[in-house]
């Protein structure tokens, strides 16, 4: 570990961390605990949240800890985090392990438990793992009524953790005078969730009736109540290949660093659909890039990804269940080739419903608003994306907002923003196209020209096709200004 780990060990949900010999184990079925393998960099990560546990961590002290007088993408962070969640959270069937607090950092979010190095291999076997398939405990129902022998209060964690089963079953019983009240519901026994609850009422001598028709309601609901929870807890994960897992984040990085590097972006993301056909976040960003080599003007056959893009994105809506980006990545690829722009933003909309500190979400939400002419909604989704995730890359919000600026004539406004979005990455040709626009627009014709020069020099394809616009006054203004700049016939 850097400077900051001081030997020890961390101890937490059937893991634990070694801080003097760098190794992370889980606890097998026997009971013994067993290396995995993990990145250099995560296990710094994971160390100082340990350390830590409970608080607050600025995303600047992890950067600085973990890569200390070192110049790194902030995204280098975001991918040590979901490497350290995929592991953490696999068996998890609520929220993570690790806490985002949007725009801050991350908060380690369950107990840990500092040994002595020596003392943790003396640690007791512990509780039986989780089968794979759905188990469930009966518990005695609680007495509420004032006899001691009729049963006891239970810690449903405990027992969950003591007899391996991730459902438990409980209730209470209450007596008065002729009358009996029974309440019954189900648990997830890792979190505490209810899943469901129910009371009977009846009399005391109809007791033995009172009970066979408990028995009856509660047999009946538990098999579709859990087969939701489970097909629920399933789709949140994302693919149980650790291969595919590690394609698609080095894909993930590949995507962000800059343009030039979509296309091995999308051989990666590709591969790990092979191994994976329903993995849900790879179709989507598969669909991205397609869109991107296509948009950009870089793909070796334009059509072809069109309908890539297209097919992979309806792949991954079929696998998307709840999952705020295979939802709105999906979304923005359907949209730009021209599937309705009401029912994409739509989904959008249900992306940041399930998760409301999305910043990626909030960032699409604004692309669709400028497809559909909605600019000041474009920029005010656009501000929310930049304010959730401040240490972004910021290029290719200002460019959505420098758009909305252009296409509603505010020139002096959208130039600024054009020109910020340029300087982020040079590589990608949007901006170009929009800042050469808002030149010609303005009357600044050489300007316009010397943008365009550039654009050439990434990018054959100067002017693209508009049809994302779903408004022809926006595609016919866009195109003329662009056209204009470019010498061509308008």
């Amino acid at each position: 570990m850097k400077a900051h780990g001081q030997g020890g060990v961390f101890q937490f949900e059937g893991f634990r961390l070694d801080r003097q010999s760098r190794v992370l184990s889980r606890r097998d079925e026997a009971g013994a605990f067993v290396p995995m393998a993990v990145g250099s960099r995560a296990l710094d990560v994971l160390d100082v949240l340990l350390d830590r546990a409970g608080n607050l961590v600025l995303r600047d002290e992890l950067m600085a800890a973990v890569w200390p007088a070192t110049a790194v993408e902030d995204t280098n962070l975001n991918m040590q985090i979901a490497a350290i969640r995929r592991i953490l959270d696999e068996a998890r069937t609520g929220r993570s392990c690790i806490q985002t607090i949007p725009g801050r950092g991350y908060r380690f979010a369950v107990p840990v438990m500092r040994v002595a190095a020596d003392t943790s291999a003396r640690e007791p076997s512990g509780a039986p793992p989780l089968p794979d398939k759905p188990s469930l405990a009966v518990m005695p129902f609680q007495n509420m009524s004032g006899d001691p022998e009729q049963g006891q209060a239970v810690n449903v964690k405990q027992v969950g953790r003591e007899l391996g089963v991730r459902y438990v079953l409980e209730g209470a019983i209450r007596k008065a005078a002729g009358s009996v009240r029974i309440s019954a519901q189900l648990i997830d026994a890792a979190t505490g969730a209810h899943l469901w609850a129910d009371r009977f009422d009846g009399l005391l001598e109809d007791v033995f009736e009172l009970q066979d028709r408990v028995a009856l309601c509660v047999a009946g609901v538990i098999e579709p109540t859990l087969q939701a929870v489970e097909t629920a807890r399933s789709a949140h994960r994302p693919t149980n290949d650790l291969a595919a897992y590690d394609l698609y984040l080095r894909a993930y990085e590949m995507y962000f660093s800059s343009a030039h590097e979509i296309a091995e972006a999308l051989r990666l993301l590709e591969r790990a659909i092979e191994r994976d056909p329903r993995y849900g976040p790879a179709l989507a960003w598969a669909a991205v890039c397609c869109l991107r080599l296509d948009a950009d003007g870089s793909s070796t056959d334009p059509a072809f990804d069109r309908r890539k893009s297209v097919d992979f994105a309806r792949r991954a809506l079929q696998v998307a269940g709840d999952d705020p980006g295979t939802l709105a990545n999906s979304a923005l690829a359907l949209a730009y080739y021209g599937e309705d722009i009401g029912a994409t933003m739509t989904m959008v909309d249900r992306a940041l419903a399930l998760n409301p500190s999305f910043a990626r979400g909030w960032y699409i939400g604004a692309i669709l608003r400028l497809f559909a002419g909605q600019f000041d909604l474009a920029i005010k989704f656009a501000e929310a994306s930049r304010r959730l995730s401040p240490h972004g890359r910021f290029g290719q919000v200002f460019n959505v907002i420098g758009a909305s600026l252009l296409l509603s004539r505010q020139f002096d406004e959208a130039l600024p923003k054009l020109l910020l979005a340029v300087q982020d990455d040079p590589s990608f040709p949007t901006p170009y196209r929009y800042l050469a626009a808002c030149y010609a627009h303005m009357g600044r014709l050489a300007d316009a020209q010397q943008v365009v020069a550039r654009l050439r020099s990434i990018t054959s394809a100067v002017v693209s096709g508009a049809d994302c616009f779903r408004h022809s006054e926006h595609r016919e203004f866009y195109l003329s200004g662009l056209r204009l700049a470019a010498g061509e016939p308008s």
